[in-house]
């Protein structure tokens, strides 16, 4: 007699994996906030006590990872803030982790100067923007993401060396974990014979 495969144990292992799954995202998505949530708080108190380009650049910094959170929440792309909260976690975990071994003074007489934690973490949000959404949204946060770094030199909080460090453990993170999200992408294309702009769609 032929009997019907039994899928209950299969069935009940795909719904377990799937709510580890969604308990994962969750969780990282959590990361996400709580770290950007985390910067600005700490972060305060240098806002109030530096001089008007580090607040600057502290104030941009907040703008940047509000602006990778929210559009990611305002597009509804739960899978991007999990990929933004992935990038975070690396970038943060290298940046302080160079920090303690290395130990170096900074141009102000404190230390932990290499790399800049400031510039890795707005290199993180405006790779993230760019690799996610395209350049339409990546450009305007490397500009600012750019700013940010330079902050940190004029403000005698870090030397060039460490913003450069700093802006390639960002941008090398967020390149890692980040996918294009679905829709139309658009991007710079150059090579010796062309210059243009492709306009590329996944899904």
């Amino acid at each position: 007699m032929f009997r019907k495969p039994y899928l209950g144990s299969a069935s009940l292992w795909f719904k377990a994996n799937q709510n580890g799954v969604n308990m994962k995202r969750h969780f990282l998505s959590a990361v996400a906030v709580s770290l950007t949530l985390a910067l600005c708080l700490t972060g305060a108190s240098s806002v109030l006590a530096g001089d008007s380009t580090e607040q600057a650049g502290t104030i941009l910094l907040y703008v940047l990872a509000t602006a990778a959170v929210g559009t990611t929440a305002i597009k509804h792309d739960g899978e991007g803030t999990l990929q933004y909260g992935k990038s975070l976690v690396l970038s943060t975990s290298v940046t302080q982790a160079l920090k303690y071994t290395i130990n170096e003074d900074r141009p102000n007489g404190g230390n932990h100067s290499f790399p800049s934690e400031h510039t890795s973490f707005s290199f993180t949000s405006a790779e993230f923007m760019r690799k996610r959404y395209g350049c339409e949204y990546g450009l305007p946060a490397y500009a600012v993401a750019s700013f940010v770094g330079y902050s940190r030199v004029e403000s005698d909080n870090h030397y060039w060396h460490d913003v450069f460090a700093g802006a390639a453990i960002g941008i090398a993170s967020s390149y890692l974990f980040t996918e294009t999200h679905q829709g139309v992408t658009v991007s710079a294309e150059a090579d010796q014979h062309f210059v243009g702009v492709l306009l590329s769609r996944s899904w």
